[in-house]
């Protein structure tokens, strides 16, 4: 076959202009001889004008004549398209973030037991010993300080309140869990009772009550951050540790008494004074004696303390601490001791040395009752025994920060506590004579003004505790009584589960089950048969006075009825036809007659008194019976019998 030939078109050129319409003339360009060139026909056969008919067909007259072309810019179009499609995914993912964020707020509100925790507190002045120079209040300045006691008074929940009776002696020691469910407390009176709020009525009782350490007063009581476990500080060497139900579970052990090294004994030699769990390990725990020592145990192995820090006064000699407990993420253990010094130790390292010391913190010689370490950790506040509570700055602790005085107690176990806002500290007082009773104070931790008061009648204040999840505050009274305040918008479960639940009633027949054997293998003719409905074997059994223990009835006012109607009228005819006679005689029936019924049954057969009279005892005579009709004689008349 010959080879195709390839089909050349020439050079490509711009087409001609073609124009449709009223004008005829077509303009040629001349210069342009290229490209396909001519098929069949002259351009001029091309030309067209549109009838009058098309024209009004289409609706339109001539193809654009007079108007030129639209032109796109690209570049435009996708910016505007890019703009617009932003625009609407920012609105998308704005709609998206608000609809997450109020399913967060909601699920937040149904999880969350307690309030939310606040937003900390601007940073506290740094103590200086420069004097001090007041600044002239202006009003707005009056205003402003006015409006915040406001906000820090009405952040108190205290418009409500429950009391809990747990004995006559004062309560020394009191703790709630972290998820606000149970209550313990504590008391000198030896004695431990359990309470559950969710368990509890209107009656208030507790659930359980213990006495874990026999005759010594109990001291401090501590849950552990899970809440199953309780510490027990009582005036023993020995601490003990209980769950949550009250059963115990570990006791550390004793030292020995006789070796001078606290450091080479495996346990306290004197009595406790105060402990606590550490924040963060539910194994740990810590404790301080009288014996000049705070140990650190382990829950898991207490034949032997985990550590020791020894508490020395500034002359060397032993110092007892009276009063110990961890910072909020248990970096730092802070202990006071009897010589008025707070001494710090850090958890990280060797517990040779202190890391902060403050000596003189309070008068030498009182018992400082408690240390209490903010929860933003920057400040410490003192319960001193000298009537004073003070604040501290443990980055800069030469001097105190704030100092508040003529807080009166009488107790050694009187603490102070911060706030779950931390922008208060409260403490309570006992009162003097002359005064109706004890109080709570507020003070502000910025300038420790007394911000707010609540007065407990008839009691003094021994223990305070404001539960972070609850917002509730609980107090031990020195009577015995506990107080709970809470406020009802506040303030969240605890107490407010168990004041509007009523007491539970019992009914009748509740009381009227019978207890029913269950023999599964026995014969059909043995076997008992189980009641369809427990509501009418329960009327049954009522009917039946044997199985309802029906009581007798009374004596009716005919004399019959009771116990005693079968047998007689009355209890003494009841007594002689059962008790006094073997048989029974009629009371119209002639005695002597009854006697000599059986005389033939004794002659004969003699048991008693004759078979031992019989040879010597004359044979009786009886004076024969006369008859009605025979005239009676006198009695000088009368025949006399030997």
């Amino acid at each position: 076959m010959p080879p195709k030939k390839a089909i050349a078109f020439g050079k490509i050129g711009t087409f001609g202009q073609l124009t449709i319409g009223s004008n005829r003339d077509v303009k040629k360009d001349d210069d342009n001889k290229g490209g396909f060139g001519k098929f069949s026909k002259n351009d001029d056969e091309f030309v067209s004008e549109p009838t009058k008919a098309v024209e009004e067909a289409m609706g339109f007259q001539g193809f654009g004549k007079g108007k030129t072309s639209r032109d796109f810019n690209l570049d435009s179009l996708l910016e505007e398209s890019k703009l617009v499609a932003r625009e609407r995914n920012m609105k998308k993912i704005a709609e998206m973030e608000a609809a997450a964020a109020e399913e967060a707020a909601k699920k937040d509100q149904e999880d969350l037991i307690g309030p939310p925790m606040p937003p900390p507190p601007a940073p506290e002045p740094v103590a200086s010993t420069a004097p001090k120079v007041k600044k002239p209040k202006d009003d707005s300045d009056e205003d402003s300080s006015d409006s915040d006691e406001d906000d820090l008074e009405k952040g108190i929940p205290a418009s409500l309140e429950v009391n809990l009776n747990h004995g006559t002696k004062p309560v020394s020691a009191l703790s709630v869990d972290h998820a606000g469910a149970r209550l313990v407390t504590g008391s000198v009176d030896y004695d431990v009772k359990l309470w559950d709020f969710a368990g509890m009525n209107s009656t208030l009782q507790s659930f359980r009550t213990i006495r874990p350490c026999e005759c010594h007063p109990i001291l401090d009581l501590h849950y552990s951050i899970t809440g199953d476990a309780i510490l027990i500080i009582s005036g023993t060497a020995q601490a003990k540790v209980v769950d949550r139900d009250g059963y115990e579970k570990a006791e550390c052990v004793k030292g020995d008494q006789y070796i001078t090294d606290m450091a080479r004994t495996k346990g306290h030699v004197a009595g406790l004074e105060a402990g606590c769990w550490h924040p963060r390990d539910k194994q740990e725990f810590l404790t301080c004696s009288q014996d000049g020592t705070c140990r650190i145990w382990n829950f898991a192995d207490v034949k032997q303390h985990k550590g020791i820090m020894k508490c020395r006064s500034q002359n060397g000699l032993r110092a007892a601490p009276t009063s110990c407990t961890y910072n909020r993420d248990g970096t730092l253990i802070a202990s006071a001791c009897n010589d008025g010094s707070v001494q710090m130790w850090d958890h990280r390292k060797m517990f040779v040395n202190t890391s902060v010391l403050i000596r003189n913190a309070h008068q030498p010689g009182t018992d400082t009752s408690s240390i209490v370490f903010s929860y933003d950790g920057r400040n410490v506040a003192t319960r001193g025994g000298d009537s004073t509570l003070k604040l501290w700055d443990i980055r800069q602790p030469k001097s105190a920060v704030h100092s508040a005085d003529n807080l009166y107690s009488r107790f050694t176990m009187t603490d102070c506590i911060f706030s779950p806002n931390d922008r208060l500290v409260v403490t309570g007082t006992s009162f003097q004579k002359g005064e109706s009773g004890g109080k709570i104070a507020f003070f502000d931790r910025a300038t420790f003004q007394r911000v707010y008061d609540i007065d407990v009648p008839k009691t003094h204040v021994v223990r305070t505790l404001w539960h972070p999840k609850l917002n509730q505050v609980v107090v031990g009274g020195g009577d015995g009584s506990v107080h709970i305040y809470f406020d009802a918008d506040k303030s969240f479960n605890g107490a407010k589960l168990c004041i509007a639940k009523p007491k539970k009633r019992i009914r009748p027949h509740e009381g009227m089950s019978t207890v029913r054997v269950i023999t599964p293998h026995a014969l059909p003719m043995f076997r008992e048969d189980k009641p369809r409905s427990t509501r009418r074997a329960m009327e049954k059994a009522r009917k039946d006075p044997v199985l309802s223990k029906q009581p007798d009835l009374p004596i009716g006012s005919k004399g019959s009825g009771g116990r005693v109607a079968a047998s007689g009228s009355t209890l003494s005819s009841f007594i002689v036809r059962n008790l006094g006679i073997a048989s029974r005689i009629e009371d119209e029936g002639n005695p002597r007659e009854a006697i000599l019924r059986h005389a033939k049954e004794a002659a004969e057969n003699p048991y008693w008194v004759s078979p031992a009279y019989n040879k010597t005892q004359p044979k009786p005579i009886f004076q024969a019976l006369e008859s009605e009709d025979a005239n009676e004689e006198p009695d000088s008349k009368k025949t006399k019998t030997t």
